[in-house]
């Protein structure tokens, strides 16, 4: 009996994660005589959730390891580009392209779709998340509001889109980084006072570990701040808040009050950390209080998919399309001052950007030839900083 409902990475790399008409699909196809039907087939999205000017694409890697050996060509968007759901012109904007026998990788589809689908709504909001915040810190909460097989992804997505740390155990290794995070209410209600909590963190607790205390468990923020401060002294690295919402009411006008008594009382070396209910709207406008750092959770692990799809455009050398996708195959050229993107046919030339007429380059890039990776992938320390230099550039939230 199966312990856990996930799929094995056997079972995933054999596509029977696949929607079952695939392989009907592919029977009545082998059975006509079309085995040999050579296709291009596009991965593009008509809109972003939430009315999201932009979004990060992420799971790239993840979709090479399943296409990897699949005699297929792909072409791709490097993974953490900052795209649009369409170009300048309304034109949808293809984000993976898939050249080969359709018999070889219509099994892939379904898989293919959820490992960039889900991975590039979090990395979207973590990246919203991270424009709010500016260069305060982010940790990545969110993973206990999802199921546990998802901790990596949903790490590593949240990683790539701009957040400093990661709580998880496994997401952290994956990264090669050490996990981070504060302490929870249980160990205080279990030792039944709050400074006790604290000083036994200090005591115990390796010194590389900053000491944040969790200042709301029995008595009002302000109070236990100064609690904190008081008990742990040059030790206390920084305060976390994570007021109830039946008690939060103005929660910049609890962070002011915080920061005037902590520093008033010779502590201006202790930091402040929020968590709880935040997303990129509340962060933003929590950060104009004087908050240090925030530790954001289920609005960036339960972050909508992005809701791309997998569209035959080219079937045996001829345009075809379902009605409502443009046929034919296309090049997306991108200005990287402007950040904005335009469709063309693939043997047009490179067209200037249409915004501030500078040159435009290719976005779509090879990504698979015959199965095999065309390249190295990139660390996520690489792809962070790619994201983190498209937001610089962002103008728009």
């Amino acid at each position: 009996m199966r312990k856990f409902q996930v799929a094995s990475e056997d079972e995933i790399k054999n596509a029977e994660t696949t929607d079952v008409y695939f392989t009907r699909t592919r029977e009545i196809l082998e059975k006509e005589g079309l085995s040999d039907l050579h296709v291009t087939a596009e991965i593009t999205t008509g809109s972003l959730p939430k009315n999201w000017e932009w979004g990060i694409l992420a799971g790239v890697e993840e979709a090479a390891h399943l296409l990897e050996g699949v005699p297929v060509d792909v072409h791709s968007f490097p993974e953490g580009t900052l795209f649009h759901s369409s170009d300048v012109e309304g034109v949808r904007e293809p984000v993976m392209v898939l050249e080969g026998r359709y018999l070889d990788f219509c099994l892939y589809e379904t898989p293919l779709l959820g490992l960039v689908c889900q991975a590039s709504g979090i990395a979207t909001m973590a990246a919203r998340v991270r424009k709010a915040a500016g260069k305060k810190t982010l940790l990545s909460f969110g993973i206990r509001r999802a199921h546990p097989a998802l901790a990596p992804m949903i790490d590593r997505s949240c990683y790539i889109g701009g957040f400093d740390d990661v709580s998880s155990i496994v997401g952290a290794k994956l990264l090669g980084k050490d996990p981070a995070g504060t302490m929870p209410h249980s160990l205080i209600i279990a030792m039944g006072d709050q400074v006790k909590a604290w000083k036994s963190f200090n005591k115990h607790i390796p010194k590389k570990v900053p000491r944040i205390a969790l200042v709301d468990t029995y008595y009002d923020e302000k109070t236990e701040s100064i609690l904190a401060a008081e008990a742990l002294g040059k030790d206390l690295f920084g305060v976390r808040l994570d007021t109830p919402s039946s008690r939060r009411g103005n929660f910049s006008e609890i962070v002011r009050e915080v920061r005037w008594e902590l520093d008033s009382r010779g502590f201006d070396h202790v930091k402040i950390f929020l968590s709880g209910g935040l997303n990129d709207e509340t962060v933003a406008q929590l950060s104009l209080a004087g908050v240090d750092g925030f530790g954001v959770g289920t609005s960036v692990s339960n972050a909508p998919s992005i809701d791309f799809a997998l569209d035959i455009v080219e079937a045996d050398g001829k345009p075809v399309a379902k009605r409502g996708k443009l046929g034919g195959r296309k090049m997306v050229w991108r200005c990287d001052e402007c950040l904005r993107e335009k469709i063309t046919g693939l043997t047009v030339d490179a067209p200037q950007c249409p915004n501030c007429g500078g040159p435009m380059g290719k976005l779509l890039a090879p990504f698979l030839s015959k199965g095999r990776l065309s390249k190295t992938l990139p660390s996520p320390d690489q792809i962070r900083e790619k994201v983190l230099g498209q937001l610089k550039r962002l103008s728009t939230p």
